[in-house]
């Protein structure tokens, strides 16, 4: 970070100004989901910074994304967990998103589907079959983010994923896993047994 933004301030060296940065964001994660509008309540980061950094993030983001589009994503869990802490981890509200993949499970399409409050979110079953089906996709990652930082699946996650993997099989489009996101960790629930 500080090489990034190479200066600091009067009184403030670069290494502080660095840390200021990642602590106003909850430390890396939270700074790859940063809104370039965000960064404009840091003191020190000025139009240039503040640009250099959002195409950093938006590098970041690209990268993992076609790391995942280019190889099978299911050969590779730790890359769907490293995609997912980027897309979902800092969030401060519940997102409920779906990757869609094709026959070879590679990335078709990252959706967040549905938004919610600090604690839910309301998924339609409807809306993610429509979405499969326009997407021709053959088989679906669920995940969604639980903002309080832990990511232990609930008796409703557990409900959800099946009604979602009953849904997806009238359309021949198989549920690979569902991933509960947390500030550090990714529940898989395919890895414990409840898919």
């Amino acid at each position: 970070m500080a090489l990034l933004l190479r200066t600091g301030l009067k009184g403030t060296s670069v290494l502080q100004l660095a840390q200021q940065v990642l602590d106003a964001f909850g430390g890396t994660a939270g700074l790859l989901h940063a809104d370039p509008a965000e960064l404009k309540r840091i003191k020190g980061l000025g139009p240039a910074k503040r640009a250099e950094l959002s195409a950093v993030i938006e590098l970041a983001r690209r990268s993992l994304q076609q790391r995942l589009a280019d190889r099978p994503a299911f050969d590779s869990p730790g890359a769907v967990r490293d995609y997912l802490r980027l897309h979902l981890g800092a969030r401060d509200h519940e997102v409920f998103a779906v990757l869609f993949l094709d026959a070879q499970h590679r990335l078709l399409q990252f959706d967040e589907m549905f938004r919610g409050t600090l604690t839910q979110t309301s998924v339609y079953p409807r809306e993610v079959v429509r979405r499969a089906l326009a997407l021709n996709a053959a088989a679906v990652i669920l995940a969604h983010n639980h903002p309080s930082g832990v990511a232990e699946p609930s008796r409703a996650d557990e409900f959800l994923t099946q009604s979602l993997k009953s849904a997806l099989q009238l359309i021949d489009v198989r549920v690979l896993d569902h991933m509960v996101v947390g500030r550090g960790e990714v529940v898989s629930f395919a890895e414990r047994g409840l898919l």
